[in-house]
């Protein structure tokens, strides 16, 4: 065996993948414990602790480079991607107190189909007949997972809403991204979000503050640390190998949800959700394997 296989590309996409698989499997958990939390607590304060708490897994950087890590010529383009991220993991938390953690999970697969829509306005991109075709497969998807059931009745079909509303607002955070990514690193998008979130919701957190027991504390600081963590690994992941290579492991995302969803909630995922997600994920590989700058599935 060649002494290269430890040190050359095939090796840096391996730890790619392992990290990409890793970060999914951490942020299907974040998604659990915040539907335990979402069950007692407002979402402005789970909001709050996600983005404090997720500060943790980026002291060291701080530490060893100080703000320097994190510095930015652009404070406003941060403030807007902040706002609008805020405001779709927002989207996504409400939708997880509502429905079952597989089926917010599928309908967030849209994001990349979504993305490759707004990319025409938004980037002045082309978008070859193909690609809109999947994109329509895809929409179909969502349709086939959310089921009659899911638009039907005021809390289901809120917990749908929220979830469509926090896909289209995530992948406008991408697309934003996608234009900030030339100057910006990853690590300074992850800090400013968690600061500003937490100036954002902190304003509002004395209205909506509820004070969590002991387990519930441990809840909020694990959340914020997976998905701090998370984050943190899937710029690695982007590092080692190609977006395109890492990309579509994202996807093991559903297989940790549906058992946790199981496990946790003692959700049976329907046969709707399991075909539409389907649908959904086959149009997502088939963008992702198209684009010219393919971009990774990263929560806000």
């Amino acid at each position: 065996m060649s002494s290269d296989f430890h040190t050359g590309p095939r090796a840096h996409h391996l730890g790619g993948i392992a990290a990409m698989l890793a970060a999914t499997s951490l942020f299907a958990s974040m998604d659990a414990m915040v539907k335990l939390l979402m069950a007692e607590h407002s979402v402005i304060q789970v909001l709050f602790f996600r983005a404090a708490f997720g500060l943790i897994p980026l002291a060291p950087l701080l530490w060893q480079s100080g703000m320097r890590a994190v510095a930015t010529a652009r404070p406003w383009a941060h403030a807007v991607r902040s706002a609008i991220g805020l405001l779709a993991v927002g989207c996504f938390f409400l939708a997880f107190a509502r429905l079952p953690l597989v089926q917010v999970t599928a309908i967030g697969f849209a994001a990349p189909l979504l993305i490759t829509a707004l990319s025409v306005p938004l980037l002045q991109e082309r978008v070859p007949l193909q690609r809109w075709l999947a994109v329509a497969a895809g929409f179909g998807g969502i349709l086939i997972v959310a089921g009659p059931d899911a638009w039907a009745g005021e809390l289901p079909g809120a917990g749908a809403v929220f979830a469509v509303a926090g896909t289209v607002l995530y992948a406008l955070v991408m697309v934003l991204m996608r234009a900030m990514g030339r100057t910006e690193a990853a690590v300074t998008t992850v800090f400013w979000f968690s600061v500003l979130t937490m100036l954002l919701t902190g304003a509002a957190l004395p209205w909506a503050w509820r004070t969590p027991d002991a387990g519930e504390w441990v809840l909020f600081a694990a959340v914020g640390i997976l998905g701090g963590t998370g984050q943190l690994l899937i710029a690695r992941a982007v590092r080692l190998a190609p977006a395109s290579v890492v990309a579509p492991f994202d996807y093991f995302h559903i297989v940790v949800s549906s058992s946790l969803g199981w496990l946790v909630f003692a959700e049976i995922p329907t046969a709707n959700t399991l075909a539409g997600a389907m649908v959904v994920m086959a149009s997502g590989l088939y963008v992702l394997r198209n684009e010219r700058k393919p971009t990774p599935l990263q929560p806000p």
